[in-house]
């Protein structure tokens, strides 16, 4: 069977998992890029570095956002959102690392395997990282089960 999830399915989709694959367009070409998130149930979180990534969505901020929950070929649930990238500043940024460290925090927790990173990496990390948000205005999810 398959069919179309509800709103409530979505959310719970979005809820449940912390990466996902994000949408971005510069130039008319199409770009996929994997990335860490977490959702709050109006937005998705997440940080990145300065590169193209970043300059794309500041260039043309409405993207897209894919999620899977995948247990084999006849059992899943996909969701697609669409929204417009917002660079946080400030108080805002300080919420979103907030909610994405708790996040990071229940992964290591739950003993899923993390990036290995450096502390020399990570002190210049922090320094460069971009927060930024996801203001989703469009989400559609399909589910297939036997």
């Amino acid at each position: 069977m398959h069919g179309e999830l509800t709103q409530c399915q979505i959310d719970e989709v979005l809820y449940a998992r912390s990466s996902g694959h994000l949408g971005c367009q510069m130039r008319g070409k199409m770009y996929i890029f994997p990335i860490n998130y977490v959702y709050d149930g109006e937005n998705i979180y997440a940080n990145t570095l300065d590169g193209s990534k970043l300059q794309m969505m500041r260039l043309c901020p409405e993207v897209c956002f894919q999620v899977d929950q995948i247990k084999n070929s006849a059992n899943w649930r996909s969701v697609l959102v669409w929204g417009t990238f917002q660079e946080l500043k400030e108080e805002e940024a300080a919420r979103a690392c907030n909610l994405l460290t708790q996040q990071f925090v229940t992964l290591i927790a739950s003993g899923e395997a993390l990036h290995e990173l450096k502390v020399e990496e990570y002190t210049q990390a922090c320094t460069d990282i971009i927060v930024y948000r996801i203001h989703l205005t469009e989400k559609v999810g399909r589910f297939e089960h036997s």
